[in-house]
């Protein structure tokens, strides 16, 4: 691999990124899955892990995957393709030049630590401006910059929890549930992403850089969407509504002969269609429409789930697709990476890791007709290019003494 520091190959792919330089101080989820997302559309990133131990979630496991003595988390693996890993110690005062020449390259740094870490680290905003005026930062934090709660730590679970997003997860009879995903460090990452491109836009016309900030918080209250204005608006507190839509119905899990079925009858339209198939009349006035249908939840449950029992799923997906009523099956991931649609859709990239060979990574979700959304890097071991990226800045700077 070359040594210039921005990694340029004729035979990259290029995406829609390619040519900015992002510079990852970021760790664990939210920031790593920001940086991968910037990776996957071309942009070069440079992450910076602590020697010896790197990125917390290179310990995060089982599982693990082994080669010889050495193993890899998957944890890792799934939000760190496309960046180069380089080993610093940021308290090491002999590093200042070296960090000095990557935020210079920078167009955007990348932190998650708790407020207040950056500064004591000599790496504040008005150190980082002086060195780059036109540097973009984007800080993702658990709970925001400042507010009785910025110092606290905030990881997922507890962001989840805080944001209120658990008291909507779970059956009302049962226990309340957290996401079965990272969704609030997935949420703050991508929120990010979006604060950097409309920041690298308005860099376009002003010149300058800028401060981007989001936190776990902020994430979560964002993807309340009708749940924040039934409170907000209505003064309803929405109770966890399990596997059914709280405002449309029919719309959720059913029970077919050999497994679940999910149905979703979003208007009156497709409630015509699909009432006959399950033996019940469209016009029956205690249903004929959704407020009517939520009033009577129970009883039209009660009424559609033996017509369901009384077929497979594959049957009723047949039935249902030639009736224009959308409805799926509840596939576990194994079912999801094998079926055809992601296979043709690109949404399993392959990757030949450093140490483990042929691997498979979840792709990336978008597409452009001009630009190529690729894997160009897999995710890195810890420190595999501390040597190129040291020599390539350390040669990009002697060119410019010249």
């Amino acid at each position: 691999m070359s040594s210039d520091p921005d990694n340029n190959s004729t035979d990259v792919p290029r995406g829609p990124l390619a040519g900015t330089h992002v510079l990852d101080f970021s760790r664990v989820l939210a920031g790593p899955y920001a940086t991968m997302v910037l990776g996957d559309l071309g942009a070069d990133v440079i992450k910076l892990e602590q020697p010896g131990t790197g990125d917390d979630t290179r310990l995060w496991g089982p599982p693990f995957m082994a080669s010889g003595a050495q193993r890899e988390s998957t944890y890792f693996l799934s939000v760190n393709r496309n960046k180069r890993s380089v080993t610093i110690d940021l308290k090491d005062p002999s590093e200042r030049p070296f960090i000095g020449r990557l935020v210079r390259w920078a167009d955007v740094v990348v932190e998650n630590f708790r407020p207040g870490v950056m500064e004591r680290l000599g790496l504040g905003d008005e150190q980082l401006e002086a060195l780059n005026p036109g540097l973009l930062r984007l800080s993702i934090s658990g709970f925001g910059d400042d507010g009785p709660d910025a110092q606290r730590v905030g990881y997922d679970h507890i962001a989840q929890a805080e944001g209120g997003l658990m008291s909507l997860t779970g059956s009302p009879e049962g226990p309340m549930v957290k996401v079965g995903v990272p969704i609030a460090d997935i949420t703050a990452g991508l929120f990010g992403v979006i604060g950097v491109l409309a920041a690298l836009v308005e860099r376009a016309s002003s010149g300058r850089g800028q401060r981007v900030s989001t936190s776990l918080l902020a994430g979560q209250i964002g993807l309340h969407a009708f749940q924040g204005t039934r409170y907000l608006v209505a003064g309803e507190v929405p109770p966890p509504s399990g596997n059914q839509h709280p405002t449309v119905c029919p719309y959720g899990v059913f029970d077919a002969s050999d497994g679940p079925i999910v149905i979703a009858v979003g208007n009156d339209a497709i409630w015509g269609r699909f009432a006959p198939l399950v033996g019940m009349d469209p016009h029956d006035v205690r249903f004929a429409t959704n407020d009517k249908r939520i009033s009577n939840t129970r009883e039209l449950n009660e009424l559609i789930g033996p017509a369901l029992a009384a077929d497979r799923v594959e049957v009723w997906l047949a039935r249902f697709d030639g009736a224009g009523v959308p409805a799926g099956e509840v596939k576990k991931l194994d079912a999801v990476y094998s079926s055809a649609q992601v296979r043709q859709q690109n949404l399993v990239w392959t990757a030949e890791h450093a140490t483990l060979g042929s691997i498979e990574l979840s792709g990336s979700p978008l597409r452009f007709s001009r630009n190529e959304v690729a894997l160009r890097l897999p995710p890195p071991t810890l420190g595999e290019h501390s040597r190129e990226v040291r020599e390539g800045l350390i040669d990009e700077a002697k060119r410019h003494e010249i």
